[in-house]
């Protein structure tokens, strides 16, 4: 799972990368071990189930601060946008080589209005985010059209000729774009274009497809950055008026909290909606100047909006849930005895061998049942697991 983080130059993109990737807490042993310049580790949170069972996790691939789980997710920043991206203006073919991978995409905008299309300055509030969001998407459904057309009608009879169906003929072209397809199915019946034989399909016809394919495939939120100027405000109301998905956001309030928590100043962990000066700290007045504007942006929106966006990217576009495997249901640990080692992300409607699966595949191939830790009942492979679940797996494999 990976969420692309998306949007044109100067809207602070690369402050909310950096933001969200520094996580000012105790260094942990995260799964991916290779990270590339532009991907990095941002962090989900949720509640810890540690003190529903009372008991002192001590976390492997994630952290537990005060009862808050951290599970590391991949982000990559994508290349900056301009119009005409999918001919390969700007960094065209970067941005949607990057892009490609993901399966959720945070959409950074200057919610301010002090740049324009390409990223330039202008007067705060002469810039458009409304119009930031529709090049941004059309340049991504348009580049989506682009593959879904090319040869179109000959790929179109060969299809017809082969009695092959549409919906796998068009995942096996987007396979690279890790699009299911299910996904693709239903994006054709969304689209009006289940009856219509595909040699009959126009450009209009596969522009439309795609633009319901993405939607499903590729779901936006709007991280509103530059929220903490004073032309943000008005900006972020007539976006939420146009139906957009919109978090307010400052990226450089989030980035000052974490480096003053990593340095001690504070008592901070993101996603809070307040922070504390530790005692015996002195501030000098251009530092308690920045915390209270800080401290007004967090009193407005509830957030600097960082954490929260990311949160919105797993949990609402992605719907996942929280899962922890243990190997010992009564002590809630593995063979080593950490309790609570580690928690999976998984889709709603994931069942008991699918978790298996995450952890090894030994474990799935071999499957015998599953015990929830609560209620310490046997479950089947084919069991619904709900989020916060802890969940022993009992496997005729054993891992590696």
């Amino acid at each position: 799972m990976m969420i692309g983080l998306i949007g044109k130059a100067n809207v602070g993109k690369s402050t909310f990368f950096n933001a969200a990737t520094e996580l000012a807490v105790a260094s942990a042993n995260y799964p991916f071990t290779t990270i590339q310049p532009n991907v990095g580790v941002a962090f989900a949170r949720v509640k810890c189930v540690c003190r529903e069972f009372g008991v002192q996790d001590n976390p492997i691939h994630s952290m537990c601060v005060d009862g808050n789980r951290f599970i590391p997710v991949k982000i990559v920043d994508v290349a900056g946008l301009v119009p005409g991206a999918h001919t390969g203006k700007g960094l065209g073919n970067k941005f949607l080589d990057d892009a490609r991978q993901a399966d959720a995409l945070i959409h950074v905008v200057d919610a301010s209005g002090s740049t324009d299309s390409n990223g330039r300055p202008v007067p705060a509030g002469t810039g458009d985010p409304i119009y930031d969001v529709a090049f941004v998407e059309e340049e991504f459904d348009l580049w989506m059209a682009s593959i879904v057309g090319r040869d179109w009608a000959k790929t179109a009879r060969e299809t017809e000729s082969q009695g092959q169906k549409l919906e796998q003929m068009l995942a096996k072209r987007l396979s690279g774009l890790s699009i299911s397809e299910p996904l693709v199915a239903a994006a054709i019946q969304a689209s009006g274009l289940g009856m219509k034989k595909p040699v009959a399909w126009t450009e209009e016809d596969i522009l439309a497809f795609c633009k319901m394919l993405r939607a499903r495939a590729k779901p936006f939120v709007i991280a509103a950055n530059k929220a903490d100027l004073p032309t943000a405000e008005a900006n972020i109301e007539k976006m939420r008026a146009a139906g957009l998905y919109v978090v307010p956001c400052a990226s450089e309030a989030e980035a000052l909290l974490r480096k003053a928590s990593k340095k001690g100043v504070l008592h901070y962990l993101p996603g809070d909606g307040s922070f504390e000066v530790r005692p015996n700290v002195s501030l000098s007045p251009p530092q308690q100047k920045a915390l209270d504007i800080v401290k007004a942006l967090i009193e407005k929106y509830g957030s600097t909006g960082v954490q929260e966006v990311v949160n919105v990217a797993c949990f609402k576009l992605l719907r996942l849930i929280a899962v922890y495997p243990v190997e010992d249901e009564f002590k809630l640990s593995d063979k080593k005895g950490n309790v609570l080692p580690d928690v999976r992300l998984l889709p709603v409607g994931s069942n008991a061998k699918d978790l298996a699966g995450t952890v090894h595949a030994d474990l799935a191939k071999g499957f015998l049942y599953a015990v929830d830790a609560r209620t310490k009942q046997r479950i089947g492979a084919d069991h619904v697991l709900k989020d916060g679940d802890v969940i022993k797996i009992v496997s005729a494999s054993s891992r590696g």
